[in-house]
């Protein structure tokens, strides 16, 4: 991927993670881990048609981009990082609503 000069740090953030979300199994991985109030580890491959190998892949993708923090030794177990969560939401937002933007031009917002 040819690099883009003079990204922001919260852009090239941004980068990382929607490049790792950019996978169908990534995003139902997320999904997975999202309903569930604890760590989970094999049951991931109860619910993707994937090998044990491909969803460990995954999961070290979404590790990397901070998306999902856990470890694979031992007795694996995984969940979402809650703050990378917290910060993709508020960069979505701030994407459609910026905050500089004066209030009555944010009507359209959501």
């Amino acid at each position: 991927m040819k690099a883009i000069e003079g990204l922001t740090d919260e852009e090239e953030r941004a980068s990382a993670v929607f490049r790792a979300l950019g996978n169908p199994a990534r995003i139902r991985i997320v999904t997975e881990l999202a309903r569930r109030d604890a760590c989970i580890t094999a049951d991931l491959v109860e619910v993707l048609p994937l090998a044990q190998s491909t969803v460990s892949q995954h999961l070290k993708v979404l590790k990397e981009a901070g998306i999902v923090r856990g470890s694979s030794d031992g007795d694996p177990c995984y969940c979402l990082d809650p703050e990378t969560v917290r910060w993709l939401a508020r960069f979505c937002n701030d994407v459609c609503c910026p905050p500089e933007q004066a209030p009555a031009a944010k009507t359209n917002c959501c």
